[in-house]
């Protein structure tokens, strides 16, 4: 049978290549939407060296952006602005829990309409990878999975398991007969010119042993039987059986991926990191636009075809979406941050790179490949077609700290440490990659002058007995299948009863409540009084919780809040995963430990104002609400009113003095909140929270706040995003930007008349520069927002830049050392290689 099934494949693999040749039709009139080209991709194909999109050998630069971390009123401004940027693809996975979160019940509405989404990638001109998985992992809750197929019987999560295959199946089929109906596949005059099938599984294959082999195979065969058109591809699968292409994930996949495991497949990057997502106690994370290109350029150098951002826009983890520990914002460090605002100079020195590299594109696609390594840590490679002037060269420093000048075919080349200069023409350097010639910026939030007036009331949850509990049963019930996904809350309560003669008789000695958790968090009470918190980690989601009690003679109550911070999405057997209290017991008893893990215990799922949906205008009409308390409870909820803030741009709250919980803006669940979680620097993981737009009514908003500790939200604020503080900072040796060239019809030519560096600014569309906050020519340092005098300045650089940029959207300052020391002496000849450094405000 196996060997029957790699037959299959082969010859479908087979009959792709030999396929005849549509040729190109790109049509290039504008859509109802009027967004740009609308693209139709009829035929895709490939070969050892590149994709063919209708008979054309292209280059391909790609951005993650999935639709349900962002809503539809967002989706043209993200597309736009990945367009702008250079992006010709956009990946998004499919996420099965969101569009089936119950057994055959389907939602593929608002911010889950994929088919809408795919439609306005094509309307902006660009094409889609499909990511059908249909596990994603991906951060995202439970990878993607329902948590009702956790409960089928005799299921074992991507293995080769009948259950589990037929309903994968199932769903794949569903997604594929849905963008076949829509003609959303390449050969029907789609964008969608890539699929996928399942996700990294090399991680977890040996776990599963032979039937992880089988399916692979597997999941292969189902997806390329399913005839879609398009080539399949699956990221981290080395064994990626044909015709199935392997791609690589990654931060530098240049160097670290051993490639197609055949020499007829093009090399894909389906993920190059653009940051680090992150967890609840993660410090800040960055990755460096100058390391990001510099991988962008290696592996376009060494015979990349395709590389994907992940993310490209990472966005807003809404409601309980966010996998386990995992934050409310999600890869806010790419280059379109949380609110799809440009982050720079990440955005623009990408979209840099990408010109670079397609000013190469008929050298890289047509030359011959010629590598010449000059030591360990410098080489040259380049593209060239002899006979004719088609030269393309990568000049590599791979030195982490050592800069280094390269001779190349006469002319020397200076290279910054760890950087590629791309030479289009195999003579003129148009771009470094660690030389950032564009434009920086800096994030502003500020208090929104008419959102603030807030009138707070609070509405406590009960802390339940034992008494008219929803379940009982003898021991704590796994937390997991308790909840079944449907809320981060369930209540645990007991009682036991104390005699005399149990009570420590020595005085300021009290017993002890341990409990041991399998996570992930807990809210304790001992007789309707607080005893204290706590939670697991991301590395580890156990915990032990240990707390002095007072107790009484007679009966004793414990009331036990478990929570979930989103369920596991990785790692083999995840349908196996447990949470909530496994064992309880009081110590330090006069009479001894007492276990009281098998005492009876009675459960709750879910909170009472989460029942009455408090959080909605209508809900919160049941509630009994009241003026703030002076010492706060835990457990509270908590409403007010505000103004809808003024403009058109992004929206955040900042979550200051509160400690966890939810925030809901009417009624629709923003996010966790979890400021108390501290990170190794003392400060919350995550304080603004994005509310986006279109959650908001003209004028009146309803916000509520469920919060499990003690804390008001008195510090509370609606604030404004705005990234409206732009810089340049450019230094005399840099090269000029990259779109001073143009390469048409094999004709490499510039198109400027001043070949040099220049200080390059430009302002959000509708914006203009209103003021100058900085401008120094000679040694400032620092960075946007925070520009700092060096001991060298030539004084008159602000009212030059002010002559250049006051009142316009865009300006450029070329450096000029006799304009900016107006015909007289040098300032400070003794700095040979002066910068420039501005920073403006747009409004």
């Amino acid at each position: 049978m196996e060997h029957t099934n790699n037959t299959m494949a082969r010859t479908l693999f087979l009959m792709a290549l030999v396929s005849t040749i549509v040729v190109v039709t790109q049509g290039r009139g504008h859509h109802k939407g009027g967004y740009g080209r609308h693209m139709t991709a009829q035929n895709v194909t490939y070969d050892g060296k590149s994709m063919f999109i209708n008979g054309r050998r292209e280059l391909l630069f790609s951005g993650s952006i999935h639709y349900p971390r962002s809503t539809p009123d967002m989706w043209p401004v993200l597309l736009d602005n990945a367009r702008r940027g250079g992006i010709n693809v956009i990946q998004t996975y499919v996420f099965w829990n969101a569009h089936e979160p119950i057994q055959g019940q389907f939602n593929f509405e608002g911010n889950y309409d994929l088919v809408k989404f795919i439609k306005l990638v094509q309307e902006f001109g660009m094409f889609v990878t499909l990511r059908v998985g249909p596990f994603i992992q991906a951060e995202w809750n439970h990878g993607g999975l329902p948590y009702w197929l956790r409960e089928v019987p005799d299921i074992i999560f991507r293995s080769d398991n009948e259950p589990y295959k037929q309903h994968m199946q199932a769903f794949v089929t569903k997604i594929v007969q849905m963008m076949k109906d829509e003609k959303l596949f390449a050969p029907q005059g789609g964008p969608i010119i890539l699929a996928q099938i399942e996700n990294e599984y090399n991680h977890i294959q040996l776990a599963y042993e032979e039937k992880g082999v089988s399916y692979v195979q597997w999941a292969a065969n189902m997806a390329v039987a399913l005839d879609v058109g398009v080539p399949w591809v699956m990221c981290k699968q080395r064994d990626a059986p044909d015709p199935v292409i392997n791609a690589c994930n990654g931060r530098h996949c240049g160097d670290t991926f051993s490639g197609p495991n055949k020499p007829y497949k093009p090399a894909i990057w389906t993920e190059n990191w653009t940051a680090q997502y992150r967890v609840h106690g993660d410090p800040p994370s960055q990755r460096s636009a100058e390391d990001i290109a510099f991988s962008i350029a290696r592996f376009f150098s060494k015979g990349g075809n395709l590389v994907n951002y992940y993310m490209y826009h990472g966005g807003t983890n809404f409601g309980r979406t966010s996998s386990a520990f995992t934050t409310t914002r999600y890869y806010d460090e790419a280059p379109l941050d949380e609110y799809g605002l440009q982050r720079e100079p990440k955005w623009s020195h990408l979209r840099d790179v990408h010109k670079a590299v397609l000013l190469c594109r008929k050298a890289i696609l047509g030359g011959d490949p010629n590598v010449e390594k000059l030591n360990e840590f410098h080489e040259i490679r380049t593209f060239e077609k002899l006979g004719t002037n088609l030269c393309a060269a990568f000049i590599t420093n791979n030195h982490t700290t050592d800069a280094a000048t390269i001779n190349f075919r006469g002319t020397n080349y200076f290279l910054p440490a760890h950087s590629i200069s791309v030479l289009p023409d195999c003579k003129t350097l148009v771009y470094n990659t660690q030389s950032i010639v564009s434009q920086h910026n800096s994030r502003n939030y500020e208090r929104s002058p008419i959102a603030n007036n807030f009138q707070w009331e609070m509405f406590n949850e009960a802390i339940p007995t034992t008494k008219k509990m929803d379940m009982y049963q003898n021991i704590p019930a796994e937390l997991y299948s308790l909840l079944k996904d449907t809320t981060d809350y369930a209540w645990y309560t007991t009682s036991f009863e104390l005699a005399p003669e149990d009570l420590p008789i020595k005085p300021g000695v009290l017993p002890i409540l341990r409990i041991m958790s399998l996570g992930h968090t807990m809210v304790t009470f001992v007789n309707g009084d607080l005893v204290g918190s706590a939670h697991g980690t991301h590395e580890e989601k156990s915990f032990d919780f240990q707390r002095p009690v007072q107790l009484r003679v007679g009966t004793n109550y414990i009331s036990i809040l478990a929570g979930t911070v989103g369920l596991p999405d990785s790692g083999a057997y995840m349908e196996h995963r447990y949470a909530g209290p496994k064992s309880i017991s009081i110590i330090a008893l006069n009479t001894g430990t007492r276990d009281i893990t098998t005492n009876m215990w009675g459960h709750r799922v879910g909170l009472r104002g989460e029942g009455m949906k408090v959080f909605s205008d209508e809900g919160s009409l049941k509630a009994k609400w009241k003026p703030l308390s002076p010492v706060p409870r835990p457990l509270s909820w908590y409403r007010t009113r505000f103004v809808t803030p003024e403009g058109t741009g992004p929206v955040a709250i900042r979550m200051t003095g509160m400690g966890k919980g939810m925030m809901w803006i009417n009624g629709k669940n923003i996010g966790r909140h979890w400021m108390s979680f501290l990170s190794p620097l003392g400060k919350p993981t995550q304080s603004e929270f994005h509310i986006p737009r279109s959650f908001l009514n003209p004028q009146d908003n309803l916000l509520v706040i469920f919060e499990e500790e003690p804390l008001a939200p008195v510090q509370v604020e609606i604030l404004n995003v705005n990234r409206d503080t732009i810089c340049s900072f450019i230094v005399e040796n840099d090269p000029a930007n990259v779109n001073s060239w143009v390469s048409r019809r094999g004709n490499f030519h510039s198109i400027v008349p001043y070949i040099g560096p220049q200080a390059s600014l430009m302002c959000a569309p509708g914006k203009k520069i209103m003021t100058v906050e900085f401008a120094s020519f000679g040694n400032p340092s620092g960075y946007c927002g925070e520009y700092i005098l060096g001991t060298c300045n030539v004084v008159a650089t602000k009212q030059i830049v002010e002559q250049e940029c006051l009142g316009k959207e865009t300006c450029s300052v070329a450096l000029n050392r006799a304009v900016f020391n107006q015909n007289a002496a040098d300032p400070c000849p003794e700095i040979l290689v002066k910068t420039l450094a501005i920073q403006v405000r747009c409004s």
